[in-house]
């Protein structure tokens, strides 16, 4: 069965959603967006992450699928402590900020590529062997969205 007409446009419309969050999805923005710097690093008991820790997970983790799906040579972090901060609040004054500036970076470069006409979204990567770019998209916008979601009800519950 042939695309219909502007299926592959609407197909990477649909993807820079998925990142970008809005609609059904909450944003990166609203989740991280005035977050009070004294609540970065707190526990709540039976939670098991940080605010800080999701944060820098988030960004671990999409920054890992960016670069294991454009560099063949791109060598993974260790499962699963290369992919959480071995600390529970930011480390300098800094870090919540430059770890938010460096998820952005990482998401444009990611809509960038999708939003590129000769990107093939269908072909392996980092190889012909490998998963296909879509599907790396797909599991970024999935797992971005799973953990905002802990955040922000983390957010909400430090916050009452």
């Amino acid at each position: 069965m042939p695309k219909p007409p502007g299926a592959d446009r609407e197909l990477r419309e649909e993807l820079v959603r998925l990142l970008e969050g809005g609609g059904a999805h909450a944003t990166f923005e609203d989740a991280i967006g005035g977050f009070p710097a004294e609540a970065r690093g707190i526990t709540l008991p039976g939670v098991s992450h940080t605010p800080w820790q999701l944060l820098e997970h988030l960004r671990l983790a999409q920054w890992d699928i960016l670069e294991f799906s454009r560099n063949p040579a791109h060598e993974s972090p260790a499962w699963p402590e290369g992919y959480w901060p071995p600390e529970s609040a930011p480390p300098t004054k800094t870090a919540w900020d430059e770890s938010v500036r460096r998820f952005l970076k990482d998401r444009v470069a990611l809509t960038s590529w999708i939003q590129d006409a000769s990107t093939d979204l269908f072909a392996s990567v980092p190889d012909e062997d490998g998963p296909s770019l879509l599907h790396e998209i797909m599991i970024t916008g999935q797992h971005n969205s799973y953990h905002l979601g802990q955040l922000l009800l983390l957010r909400r519950a430090l916050e009452r």
